[in-house]
């Protein structure tokens, strides 16, 4: 869990993970240099839970991709899990996706999810996702709501993000291209994402100037391929934002 001055969201967001009904899991939260009382609200969630733990930096880094990999490379368990300092899992999260790693030919799994509003209101906005995905069908657009992936070291190892925009979907184009392996999704709702106006995800227009240079600067594909993927991803996207 990256965080930076968001003591108005991490306090929820903690406790999400702590309600969980799986109980064996570690959470490293990694303070960006705040300057609010988050740091704070997460000492005592650690005074009282030793699976919390608290990582610091000592300057900003200025983007979330950094404090995930700290946390990447810290994480002490077989499986990865992400969430943002302000959206919440639901409580049967972790339970309800972890059995389907048994399956030889999958390395992540992933679920649907529920947008909620700044203020937290809910209103049953729920985000689909498709059964079961690829490497060639993920370059057609990012189906694995952050919130809600894992990945299996034991089967693929450590992956980092890169310190670029979108960051999260180069990352899982990346464990399923060197794996082979497929992405599965859980088949339910496991996670609410808090859709606020100034978050990175909020800059439509810029997303899909990302959206083009992950196709052809990380991905290297060429460009009516790119172009092809591109017009899929645009359609995709559209729709997923009148949700």
């Amino acid at each position: 869990m990256p965080m930076h001055n968001s003591s108005h969201y991490v306090g929820e967001s903690v406790e999400s993970v702590l309600a969980q009904t799986y109980k064996d899991w570690e959470l490293l939260v990694v303070d960006d240099a705040s300057t609010d009382d988050s740091v704070a609200l997460v000492e005592h969630y650690a005074a009282i839970d030793p699976r919390v733990r608290l990582l610091r930096n000592d300057h900003p880094s200025g983007n979330p991709a950094s404090p995930r990999n700290v946390g990447v490379r810290e994480a002490r368990g077989r499986f990865i899990a992400f969430l943002d300092s302000d959206d919440i899992w639901l409580p049967h999260k972790l339970e309800s996706q972890l059995p389907f790693f048994d399956r030889d030919d999958t390395v992540i799994v992933y679920s649907d999810y529920e947008k909620m509003t700044d203020s937290g209101r809910r209103s049953n906005r729920i985000v689909h996702a498709p059964a079961r995905v690829d490497y060639a069908q993920l370059l057609k657009g990012n189906v694995i709501g952050n919130l809600t992936g894992i990945y299996d070291t034991q089967k693929v190892g450590k992956f980092y993000f890169q310190v670029i925009h979108h960051e999260d979907y180069p990352m899982w184009l990346d464990i399923l291209k060197t794996s082979g392996l497929f992405a599965r999704n859980a088949g339910c709702v496991t996670a609410v994402y808090r859709v606020r106006e100034q978050s990175v995800s909020a800059r439509k227009l810029d997303i899909l100037h990302w959206q083009w240079d992950i196709y052809r600067q990380i991905e290297h594909l060429g460009v009516l391929r790119s172009a092809y993927l591109y017009v899929n991803y645009a359609i995709r996207a559209f729709y997923k934002s009148l949700i």
